[in-house]
């Protein structure tokens, strides 16, 4: 038997597997598929203060080996997911993470305080990097000054597991991972989506109305294994790896990287069951290769 548990600084997933925010709903929208309790966490659409309609369409488009999207963080607003989706939720045997955002500091800190109130919520992802959004989003994210204060501010608030999520839209993503770390957050999560557009050369228009959006999916990939590599070289906090993980055995090259933990998204729009294969195929490449812990791999890379 492989031990597949791992600690993120006190926050104890019972598999390394989560969902990426965005990309699984909330959790209920794939309960036909597979037993969502199997994964080691479930990271929810971001979730705002006040409802937001998000972005006008068209607001996803395909790129080679990946998508942008420009989706805007349309939810209903914190009220509407503690009063109709978090009783949804607290029967799963798994982590909710609430990933939260925000136009202001205040906007994240009264977030925040609404979550206190959940018993079954104890970890947040703090999303500093969104780069659809006019205000806050990415501002908070690239910004070296902003990043310290909003994190600051949460953490005065939020007495659970704080991640906070960066941005791959910078000089130096080591950087805000040690202002994160300062600053009092649990763990990061990295990378979010890089800046990208497409243009239709018949209209000669944008594939998104906002023009530009986040590009996500294999594309994205080695340079988020790249980050996470030097962000896990630079902090003492754990990482949680995202970008362009499909498969398994991408899965496993973001925890030798140094990723304690990964978060599936652009693979559960292809394959509804992504997360669970991804977590059978880490559990089947511990057994093959001799490792009867999955945390021996964290860091194991030869260089």
């Amino acid at each position: 038997m492989v031990n597949l548990s791992v600690d993120l600084n006190g926050l104890v997933l019972k598999n390394p597997v989560t969902t990426a925010s965005g990309t699984f709903g909330y959790g209920p929208e794939f309960d036909d598929f597979f037993d969502v309790s199997l994964l080691g966490g479930i990271i929810v659409k971001g979730t705002t203060l006040e409802p937001r309609e998000g972005n006008p369409y068209p607001r996803m488009a395909e790129t080679p080996s990946g998508m942008l999207n420009s989706v805007g963080l349309q939810n209903k607003g914190v009220e509407y997911f503690c009063d109709n989706i978090y009783p949804l939720l607290s029967g799963y045997d798994t982590h909710i993470i609430v990933n939260v955002n925000g136009s202001t500091i205040d906007d994240y800190l009264k977030v925040c305080e609404r979550l206190t109130r959940l018993a079954g919520i104890n970890a947040i992802e703090l999303n500093i990097s969104c780069p659809n959004v006019k205000l806050g989003g990415m501002a908070f994210g690239t910004h070296q000054g902003s990043a310290r204060e909003v994190i600051r501010e949460v953490r005065n608030v939020w007495k659970g597991h704080l991640m906070v999520k960066l941005s791959p839209n910078v000089t130096n993503i080591c950087e805000f991972a040690l202002i994160s770390e300062e600053e009092g957050a649990d763990s990061v999560s990295l990378i979010n989506t890089l800046v990208g557009m497409s243009i239709n050369s018949t209209t000669r228009r944008p594939g998104l109305a906002s023009v530009t959006g986040g590009l996500s999916g294999p594309a994205i990939k080695p340079v988020a294994l790249r980050m996470v590599w030097q962000v896990a070289k630079s902090v003492r906090i754990p990482v949680v790896g995202i970008g362009g993980i499909m498969n398994a055995t991408d899965a496993v090259e973001f925890i030798i990287a140094g990723a304690s933990a990964v978060q599936v998204g652009t693979a559960s729009f292809i394959d509804p069951l992504a997360p669970v294969k991804i977590l059978d195929g880490i559990r089947l490449y511990c057994e093959l290769n001799g490792f009867d812990d999955v945390n021996q791999l964290v860091k194991s890379i030869i260089i």
